[in-house]
This record gives structure tokens, C-alpha cells and sequence, in this order.
């Protein structure tokens, strides 16, 4: 025979425990074991049997499992919270007997802890890190943009924006970048890592206030477990893809607002730099076409010179004069027939992989392999775009270098641009700036024929839509389209907008819509008046198939001509009443009410869930007739504005 079970030793009564319990066995406090819950991923629970684990308590309690609670009293994190504890209180006793050098000696040995192994055991496979990666880099971009403050240490800041800058170099380099979309709250990103569709959003670089009401400790908390996994999963990025990781940084170009130009990107087997940026490379590509041009005489006549003076000293003067003449010749007819193909040529030789821009002779071979390969990693391949000073540089450019294309930017957004304003490369150039007129370029900017001005939602929106869309419509001055979401999974019943595929939107006369709603009413109000009637006659004990005989000769008689077809309908139904040819006169009825014969045979369970499931529909389709209405309300107040001017 087995022992006898105790009431409270099994079952659900040992299962669980309460907060203050854990805390106690695990004698930390209670910000510490908040902080220790999170970075080892335990959560509270709640109980089934809530009865036997408080054994009839109604006091409010957050419960946690006991096995958790055991786990974490093997945590090395644990070890060094309490050696933590203990440092301070040697440093606080020195302090009292002011032996100020071994408060210096024991503030530098302050004990610190690691959060390698908690990774490793959280996330077991690196796709597993990948899943949750989409929280974790929301917060290292938001930290990245806030203001130093007493609340938040600025090495969090400094190390946030290093590994925000480092994952989106990976993104450049992968091409992974599938989707953007500008919202309210920021700027949404997605990018297909591995298989997994990994997004963050990332918000405006406008100064940041500081909130009072949110407890930056628990943020800080998260965020020190974030910033170890973004770190394990962008050193394996940088791995896979043969990069030394980390990136070096140009210090110069950082603090100069040198942005994603400011970091050097090596390979591991030392072949060369993926991207360079010394000084002889910038100086180079700041110089403008003239300038280049001159520079490429010079050194032009400079070696004609040289074979001259040769020539010279070797007797041969007059053969060195003519091979000269054909040397000149041969590179006019080249300069001429550069011309006649209408390329654009590069004002200086590019000093990297990155810096080779297609040209026109190009750019259609480019367009024929990304709509055979299918990959949107091209999409800005043929592109060499201009950012004026007001547009968002920090996110047009990673952007449109994720899809191969080339940026510049004005030097007041920062230094390292690697084409100039009148570089004959641009072919696009985007604008945000107010305009006066549509077709009007914004004060301060001059037109260079050959080169596209655009507002910056083109660039959204092709990356969206995988492929450049028409212009029209993105010029400075006119109104753009519709910024639709491209995360958004329509569903049967769902609004789709006429921008998305959707049907278009028809707009009613006012006065048909309201002669239909008049015509509805009266047509109501008869079967209203017929039904009090045929009640009447009832409940003065008339049967109803004599007072339909009665009410169909009464018409009969009153208009024989049009209402005979319709007293021969009322008597068919009493006539033939069982037999085989009846036919319902109204199918919308009938179905109605086999719906309610079937929903008086379903079960409690099955009717409950049927109502939820019509609850739902009936609310989806209340919010898209709701959008409808909006639509043809908007259209009809552009129809009036229109008329008026």
C-alpha cells in the first residue's frame, strides 16, 4: 500500500508560487528578481485550481512555477546580484572609515556579469534568435535616437547606434530588404533573413523628449539582453557572409554625421576593402566635371610630352610628331563616338566595387537579368539618385543601397557623399521642399536636363510594389497617391482601396438615393397596413382563406384589369394549398427561414459559436461599408472644390 497523499503537498498546491515566496528563497529583492524574471525569459501565471493553491485566500497574488523559481537558483546572473551586494557594502564601510583609496581600488574591481550563456540557452538554433529578433531591434533603434540622460547611460546609446549601424551595413551587403512603410509612429522595415520575415520600425530623427512616466529600468533590463543577441546574430551575419566583424569605424566621418559612410566593411581573407573611404577616394569623387576634365588634359599633355622629349634625344622627332597626331586622332574619335551612344561617362574612375554605377549602354542588360532572376535586389541598379538637405537622408539611404542603387547628398547633411549636385550621373533627384505651382522646382534648386525631380514616397513605393513606377504623380508640387501599408493581408469582406485592386468607388445622385429610401418607406408601410388588416379580420373571426377571397373580388371589382393577376396569385396559394405545384412566392423568405430552422437545431454550443461568427462578420462589414462612405464623401467634397474653382 502505497503512502497517503497530504492535502497541500500534491497537486496544484505545490506547483505554483507566489512572488513573495520566490523572493524569499531566492533572498534578492524585488527589482532584482524582476530583472533576473526577465533576462531568463520567466513569466507569471495563473493558476487552474486558483482555490487550492491559495487554500481559500482571497488576497490578489502573482504566481510563478516552482520549477522556475528552482531553476534560477543555479544562475551564475544570481551569483553575481549577490556578489553585487556585497561589493557595495565593502565599499560603503570604507567610505565611513575614509580610506578613499580602497573605495578607488573596489568601485574599478566592481563585479560584473555576462549574458552570453542566458542567449544561448534561450535561443538553442540561430533561427530561433532570428524569430525574436523583431523586438529586440525595435528597441536598440529607439535607443539609438534618444538624448543622453540621467535615465539612460550613454555607452546604452553609443552601443545602440554601433549595432543599429552594423545590422543595417548586413542589409545593404545581403540585399535582403523586402518592404517599407511610413507611418505615424515611424518608419516599418522588413527584411527576409534565413527564410524568416524579420520587422522593426524605426522612428524619425527629430528630437526626442524624454518621458517621466516609464520606468526605464525594466527598459533598461530588456535592453541589455537585447543588445547580447543583436550582437551574437550579427557577428554570425557578418560570418556567413565572409566580413570581418566588427566593421571599422572612420572616426573623422562619424563625427562629422558620416552616417553608414563612416564604417569600412573588410573581408576576412584580407583580398581588399569592400568599401574604402580614404581621403584620395573622397577627394576625388568631390571634384566636379570640369574639374575632372582638366585634370585628364593635363595629365593628357603631360604624356604626349614625355614621348616628345623622348623622341627628341633619340633622333626621331618628326616620327614621334605623326605617331602623336594618330594618338590624338584615336582618342577624338573615341571621345566622338562616346558622344554619338548618347552614356553618360563617369567623371572619375571608380576607386571600388561600389562605386561603379551602370550606365545607359547597361542599364537595360541589368533590367533583363533582375525580371528573369526575380530578385528586388536591383531594383536601383540603373539608378544614381540626389538628396536635397530636407529629405530624410538616414533612411533614403540605406534604402536605396539595399537595392543596388548609388546616393549623394548635400554636404550640409553630411560628409562622404560620393557625387556632387551637378554630377551628369543623377538621374533622379528628390525634393520635399513646398512649391508654389506643380511642375515648379523649389527655391535654390535649378533644373539639369536628363534627371528626374521627385518627391521621396517614389522611392517607398516602388520598393513596395518591386519595380519603378511612373513618376507622374511624385513631381514636386503635385498630390500623391495613397501610401498603402504593404503588411496588410486582405481577407474576404476586408475595404481593399481602388489604389490596392479594389473596385471602384461609385458616386450616387443624392436625389436617386433619396426617392429609392421614399419608395422603400411607403412599400413598408403597405405590407404594415395589410398585416394590421388581415389581424383585424382575425380577431373578428373571419378565416383567413375567406377573408382573402373577400379582399382578392374587393380588388376585382374596384380594377378588374390590374388587379385580376394579382387576385388570381392570392387565390393559387389558398386553391392549391398541399399540392405539388406550389411555388413560394418570395425565395428570400424561404431561405430565411430554413436559417431559422436549422440555427433551432443546433445545440447551445454550436448557436453560441454561429452568433459569435455573425458578430464578427456583420462588424468587418460595418467597417468597410464605414471606409465606403468615406471615400464617396471625400470624392464628392474634391467634385464641389472642383466646381467652385
Amino acid at each position: 500500500m502505497g503512502t497517503k497523499q497530504k492535502k497541500g503537498e500534491v497537486g496544484n498546491a505545490v506547483k505554483y508560487m507566489a512572488r513573495s515566496q520566490a523572493i524569499r528563497k531566492l533572498q534578492i529583492t524585488l527589482a532584482q528578481f524582476r530583472r533576473l524574471c526577465i533576462l531568463k525569459g520567466i513569466y507569471p501565471v495563473e493558476p487552474r485550481n486558483k482555490r487550492a493553491v491559495t487554500k481559500g485566500s482571497t488576497a490578489l497574488r502573482t504566481y510563478y512555477y516552482r520549477k522556475d523559481i528552482q531553476f534560477l537558483l543555479h544562475e551564475p546572473v544570481l551569483q553575481v546580484i549577490r556578489e553585487q551586494k556585497v561589493h557595495l557594502r565593502k565599499i560603503s564601510k570604507a567610505i565611513g572609515k575614509k580610506q578613499y583609496s580602497v573605495v578607488k581600488t573596489l568601485r574599478e574591481a566592481h563585479p560584473e556579469y555576462t549574458l552570453d550563456h542566458i542567449v544561448k540557452e534561450r535561443y538553442p538554433t540561430f533561427v530561433d534568435a532570428l524569430r525574436d529578433l523583431d523586438d529586440a531591434l525595435s528597441m536598440i533603434f529607439l535607443f539609438a535616437t534618444l538624448p543622453v540622460d540621467d535615465k539612460i547611460p550613454a555607452a546604452h546609446i553609443r552601443e545602440c547606434q554601433r549595432l543599429s549601424a552594423e545590422f543595417q551595413h548586413f542589409v545593404l551587403m545581403s540585399g535582403s530588404l523586402k518592404r517599407v512603410f511610413l507611418s505615424i509612429k515611424g518608419i516599418y522595415y522588413q527584411a527576409e533573413i534565413r527564410g524568416q520575415d524579420i520587422t522593426w520600425i524605426t522612428p524619425y530623427q527629430f528630437s526626442q523628449a524624454v518621458p517621466s512616466d516609464v520606468d526605464f529600468r525594466v527598459m533598461g533590463t530588456f535592453l541589455e539582453l537585447y543588445e547580447t543577441l543583436l550582437g551574437f546574430v550579427n557577428y554570425k551575419l557578418y560570418s556567413d557572409l565572409g566580413l570581418v566583424y566588427p566593421p571599422k569605424i572612420d572616426l573623422d566621418r562619424d563625427a562629422n554625421a558620416g552616417g553608414l559612410a563612416a564604417f569600412i566593411l573588410e573581408s576576412k581573407d584580407q583580398s581588399g576593402v569592400v568599401q574604402s573611404i580614404a581621403a584620395t577616394s573622397s577627394a576625388l569623387s568631390a571634384l566636379t566635371a570640369s574639374e575632372s576634365e582638366q585634370v585628364k588634359q593635363s595629365a593628357k599633355r603631360i604624356k604626349t610630352l614625355k614621348k616628345k622629349l623622348s623622341k627628341i634625344q633619340d633622333g626621331e622627332e618628326n616620327g614621334a610628331s605623326q605617331s602623336n597626331g594618330q594618338d590624338e586622332d584615336e582618342d577624338e574619335d573615341n571621345d566622338a563616338d562616346a558622344m554619338d551612344m548618347d552614356v553618360p561617362m563617369p567623371v572619375v574612375n571608380p576607386t571600388s566595387v561600389e562605386e561603379t554605377v551602370p550606365t545607359l549602354a547597361t542599364s537595360a542588360t541589368s533590367k533583363r537579368a533582375a525580371a528573369a532572376g526575380g530578385n528586388g535586389q536591383t531594383l536601383f541598379a540603373s539608378c544614381v539618385f540626389w538628396l536635397s538637405r530636407e529629405v530624410p537622408r538616414y533612411s533614403l539611404e540605406f534604402v536605396i543601397k539595399a537595392l543596388g542603387g548609388q546616393v549623394g547628398w548635400d554636404e550640409t547633411a553630411g560628409v562622404g557623399s560620393p557625387y556632387t549636385i551637378d554630377d551628369p550621373r543623377i538621374t533622379h533627384h528628390i525634393v520635399d521642399r513646398p512649391v508654389t505651382s506643380v511642375g515648379e522646382l523649389p527655391v535654390g534648386t535649378e533644373r539639369v536636363a536628363g534627371r528626374e525631380y521627385i518627391q521621396p514616397q517614389w522611392v517607398y513605393d516602388s520598393i513596395n510594389a518591386g519595380k519603378l513606377v511612373k513618376t507622374a504623380g511624385y513631381h514636386p508640387g503635385e498630390t500623391l497617391p495613397p501610401h498603402l501599408s504593404p503588411f496588410v493581408t486582405v481577407r474576404e469582406g476586408d475595404y481593399v482601396p481602388e489604389e490596392a485592386g479594389g473596385e471602384a468607388v461609385e458616386l450616387v445622385d443624392d436625389d436617386a438615393v433619396m426617392a429609392a429610401e421614399a419608395a422603400a418607406a411607403v412599400e413598408e408601410e403597405d405590407e404594415e397596413a395589410a398585416h394590421q388588416a388581415e389581424l383585424d379580420a382575425e380577431a373578428a373571426g373571419i378565416n383567413y382563406s375567406e377573408y382573402n377571397a373577400g379582399d382578392a373580388d374587393a380588388n376585382a371589382d374596384a380594377n378588374a384589369e390590374t388587379d385580376a393577376p394579382v387576385a388570381a396569385k392570392k387565390r393559387k396559394p389558398a386553391a392549391g394549398k398541399g399540392s405539388k405545384g406550389e411555388v413560394s412566392a418570395d425565395p428570400k423568405k424561404e431561405e430565411a427561414e430554413q436559417k431559422e430552422m436549422a440555427k433551432m437545431l443546433m445545440s447551445k454550443k454550436h448557436l453560441r459559436l454561429y452568433n459569435k461568427m455573425q458578430f464578427g462578420n456583420k462588424r468587418k462589414a460595418d467597417a468597410a461599408n464605414n471606409l465606403k462612405q468615406k471615400k464617396v464623401a471625400l470624392l464628392k467634397k474634391e467634385q464641389k472644390s472642383g466646381k467652385k474653382q
